[in-house]
């Protein structure tokens, strides 16, 4: 069975999905862009069990309940900050994709949404980041036991079409 890739421009905290992937800090505090859109979303028991985690490491992800949100799960995912691509960046952003979907997958989730993790304030070129973080949560997904639909849900136009433009280069099959 195949894995149904989406690209679409909107607002990740409103799409029904099993899982939402926050772009978290490795502290799991909270803060801005759209970790803080899922926390002030998703309301305080977010937060309350994120204390409880103890953070997480870059690359790697960790997952509480939706609070508020229309998930049944968000996964929060620490992806890198860019210092030019030389320093791991790319093999720590295809980390944190890959362990979302491993960890969603553990949960027995069918769906999972994605930001552009690392784009924001971390400073990863949307472009670069689309070729990395497109082909790592398709083939993880396709090596999971669940997760069929992974869905990158883009805040920009500009956003949404460096994720197209990357997913032709890699020829991968989506929908929008």
């Amino acid at each position: 069975m195949g894995v149904q890739l989406e690209l679409v421009q909107g607002d990740i905290t409103r799409v029904a999905v099993d899982a939402i992937v926050n772009a978290a800090n490795s502290g799991l505090r909270g803060g801005g862009g759209v970790d803080g859109a899922i926390h002030r979303a998703g309301g305080p028991r977010i937060m309350e069990e994120c204390r409880r985690l103890g953070g997480c490491p870059t690359g790697e992800a960790k997952a509480t309940g939706p609070g508020d949100l229309p998930a049944r799960y968000v996964v929060h995912a620490v992806g890198p900050v860019w210092d030019g691509g030389e320093a791991g960046e790319p093999e720590l952003l295809a980390s944190a994709h890959r362990r979302s979907i491993e960890v969603a997958d553990g949960l027995g989730c069918v769906s999972v949404a994605f930001p552009a993790i690392s784009t924001g304030v971390y400073g990863y070129p949307i472009d670069r980041s689309a070729r990395v973080a497109l082909p790592a949560a398709v083939a993880a997904a396709e090596a999971s036991e669940h997760v069929r639909r992974v869905v990158f849900v883009l805040f920009s136009e500009a956003d949404l079409a460096a994720f197209w433009d990357a997913a032709s280069e890699l020829q991968l099959e989506h929908d929008d």
